[in-house]
């Protein structure tokens, strides 16, 4: 079940082929899974399933999975910022495994703070994706971060043995505990690295946030398009932190 080095080294090409696929639904063509029509997504298929309902007016569906998907954005940026801040984002998008036990920050409450950040981010695009699309990228995602923590961990048990376990044994894998479960290190937090190293994060949670409103899903997609260009040409600038 654990991911190997390689899926390890290559996780950023894989979630990228993983988002391409759910957007594009290459499967469709043959099995017709998904409706069409400009509301195809699951934004306008969810909204449209309140109102016939009776739920909410269709409105006020539109509205409401919007604000959902702004605060999975913003809590994913979040949680992956918070994260990088006290690991590095050199260390975050290198394609090795680094042994070392980061006991600050979200790592006090949580063992896998950019994973859990990875995955909410999903559900804010999965309601740009048609239906079957969104399905499969949450699964697809949702099985890739349980392959590479399982590939961390067996490396950092391997790698540090004891005091790595006794960490484990304490702080939580996914589900954050709202107390701290170690003592904190005294590791300073790099926020102005990490900002820079999560930019396509905040990029498409500002656009949820902001061009949301416009009720259009081609809109946020090119969003979307937009900010993982910009995180591209940042990575490629910006020196090597760790």
């Amino acid at each position: 079940m654990k991911a190997s080095a390689l899926e390890f080294r290559l996780r950023y090409l894989f979630h990228g082929i993983v988002y391409v696929l759910a957007f594009w639904s290459p499967w469709n063509y043959a099995l017709h899974t998904d409706p069409t029509g400009p509301n195809a997504h699951v934004w306008g298929v969810l909204s449209a399933a309140l109102a016939k309902n009776g739920i909410l007016n269709i409105g006020a569906a539109f509205d409401l999975l919007l604000v959902i998907g702004i605060l999975c954005a913003f809590t994913g940026a979040g949680l992956r910022t918070w994260g990088s801040a006290y690991l590095g984002s050199g260390v975050v998008q290198d394609g090795r495994m680094h042994a070392g036990v980061v006991a600050d920050g979200p790592y006090r409450h949580l063992r896998n703070p950019l994973y859990l950040g990875t995955f909410i981010h999903t559900f804010a695009l999965a309601l740009l994706m048609p239906q079957s699309g969104a399905i499969f990228a949450i699964l697809a995602i949702g099985i890739m971060q349980i392959r590479l923590i399982f590939g961390e961990e067996a490396f950092l048990a391997g790698s540090l043995g004891d005091p790595y376990l006794a960490y484990k044994a304490l702080v939580p894998r996914l589900l954050p505990s709202i107390k701290a479960k170690v003592a904190a290190s005294g590791q300073p937090a790099r926020w102005g690295q990490a900002f820079l190293g999560e930019i396509y994060m905040w990029g498409v949670a500002g656009s949820f946030a902001f061009a949301g409103w416009r009720y259009n899903a081609s809109l946020l997609t090119q969003c979307v398009l937009v900010s993982l260009g910009v995180s591209l040409l940042t990575r490629a600038l910006k020196p090597n932190t760790r």
